[in-house]
C-alpha cells in the first residue's frame, strides 16, 4: 500500500481521466492511505499477543492479502478505464466486483479473529487496553458499513449496469468534497465507513496522548462517544443528508454526544474518595 500511494499520485496528477466525475486515481490513493494505516496499527497491535500468536499470524496474513488482492482489482480496473465498485456492466466487470466482496467478507472475519484474540489478552496498560479492545469493536462495525453499500438503491436494477452505491438520495457522482470525495448534496455512507473503521488508529492514539491522566474510564468514555460520532453520520447518511448540512434532529443528537462526553469525561477524571477508618 505504501508503495501504491506514489504511484497513485503520479496518476492524479499526468493522467486527466474521470470515473463517476472524479479523477479516475482518486479512489486507489484513498484505499492506499487507508489501508496501509489499517494494516501498520494491525500488525503493531498483533505484538501484544501473548498465546495463539500462530492463530493472529495467520489472520493477519489472510487479512493483508485479502486487502492486496482488492487494490488489484481497484487499479486493474483504474487500467481499464472502467469503475470498480458496484459495476456489473459486463460479466468481467460483475465477476471481478463479486471477488472484491469476497475480499471484504475474508478481512471483515480476520478482523473478528483479530479482536477476539485481544480481547482476551491482558495488557498492562488498563487505559490503552481498553481503547484497543473497544477500537477494535468500532472498526469491526465501520467496515460493516460497506455491506450497506452493496444493497440496491431505489430505481437500480441489474440490467442498467450499476447495483449499489456510496450515495443516499442520488446517483453516485454529483457535487463532492475535495479529497474524500464525500457527496456535498446527499446522504454518503463513506463517512461512516471511515469514521468507524479508523477507529483502530484515534482511539490508541487519543489514550496514549493523554499518558498518565488516562485511565479506564476514560478509555470508555471516549470510544463511547467515538461510537456515538459513528452512529450519528451514518445515520445521518442513511437519511439521505450531506454531513455538512445537518437538520435540527442530527444537530439534536450531536449536542446529546457532547454533553454525555463532558459529563462521562468529568466522572472518569474525578478523584477517588478515600475510605476513612472510624
Amino acid at each position: 500500500m505504501v508503495l501504491l500511494i506514489p504511484i497513485s499520485l503520479l496518476g492524479l496528477l499526468f493522467d486527466d481521466r474521470l470515473m463517476v466525475n472524479s479523477p479516475i486515481w482518486l479512489k486507489p490513493f484513498k484505499f492506499a492511505v487507508s489501508l496501509a494505516l489499517y494494516a501498520f496499527t494491525l500488525a503493531w497491535l498483533l505484538t501484544y499477543l501473548k498465546r495463539f500468536q500462530r492463530v493472529g499470524w495467520w489472520a493477519g496474513t489472510a487479512l493483508a492479502g485479502a486487502g492486496a488482492l482488492e487494490m488489484v482489482v481497484i487499479v486493474g480496473q483504474v487500467v481499464r478505464g472502467k469503475r470498480s465498485h458496484f459495476n456489473f456492466e459486463t460479466p468481467l466487470d460483475g465477476a471481478l466486483f463479486s471477488i472484491m466482496g469476497a475480499t471484504i467478507v475474508v478481512l471483515w472475519v480476520t478482523h473478528a479473529i483479530v479482536a477476539i484474540l485481544l480481547w482476551r489478552t491482558k495488557i498492562e496498560n488498563e487505559a490503552l487496553s481498553w481503547s484497543i479492545r473497544l477500537g477494535l469493536v468500532i472498526s469491526f462495525l465501520g467496515l460493516g458499513v460497506g455491506f450497506l453499500m452493496t444493497q440496491p438503491k431505489p430505481g437500480q436494477a441489474l440490467d442498467g449496469g450499476t447495483l449499489g452505491s456510496h450515495t443516499i438520495g442520488a446517483p453516485d457522482g454529483g457535487a463532492y468534497m475535495a479529497i474524500t470525495g464525500w457527496s456535498t448534496e446527499h446522504g454518503d455512507l463513506r463517512v461512516g465507513h471511515f469514521v468507524g473503521m479508523h477507529a483502530l488508529q484515534v482511539l490508541p492514539v487519543l489514550i496514549a496522548l493523554l499518558g498518565n491522566r488516562a485511565n479506564a474510564k476514560l478509555a470508555w468514555v471516549i470510544s463511547g462517544s467515538f461510537l456515538g460520532i459513528f452512529l450519528l453520520v451514518t445515520w445521518q447518511a442513511l437519511r439521505g443528508q450531506p454531513l455538512f448540512q445537518p437538520d435540527g434532529t442530527t444537530l439534536l443528537a450531536l449536542t446529546g454526544i457532547i454533553v454525555a462526553t463532558a459529563l462521562g469525561v468529568a466522572w472518569a477524571r474525578a478523584p477517588k474518595k478515600e475510605l476513612v477508618n472510624a
